[in-house]
């Protein structure tokens, strides 16, 4: 119900569009979020957004390098991101949750989220 796409190869301080599209069900009453885990890493939060009003929350390491948004036409999320550093290199997960507020307590845990999308790997050369 979940695909992520747009991964890819990208130099450092190139950009990258992630796209998430929803099938099977309307998200747009949902809280979204992207997740990545790194190689030998855990997964962690990377951003959120909720779809009824469009407010958007960040993790500290990509705040301000990236922004997520939604397109309710197309029931899909995006996540443009800039100034790509070699430490964003991971595989990324796109999710939904659809009961919680839109607390960062909550809105950062990936137990949080009902649904999850295939990764998409994006790979950020030095």
């Amino acid at each position: 119900q979940l695909q992520a796409s747009g991964g890819g190869l990208v130099q450092a301080g190139g950009s990258l569009r992630l796209s998430c599209a929803a099938s099977g069900r309307t998200f747009s009453s949902y809280i979204m979020g992207w997740f990545r885990q790194a190689p030998g890493k855990e997964r962690e939060f990377v951003a959120a957004i909720n779809w009824r009003d469009g407010n958007t929350y960040y993790a500290d390491s990509v705040k301000g390098r990236f922004t997520i948004s939604r397109d309710n036409a197309k029931n899909s999320v995006y996540l443009q991101m800039n100034s790509l550093k070699p430490e964003d290199t991971a595989v990324y997960y796109c999710a939904a949750d659809r009961r919680s507020l839109f607390v960062a307590a909550v809105i950062t845990d990936e137990q949080t989220y009902d649904y999850w999308g295939r990764g998409t790997l994006v790979t950020v050369s030095s």
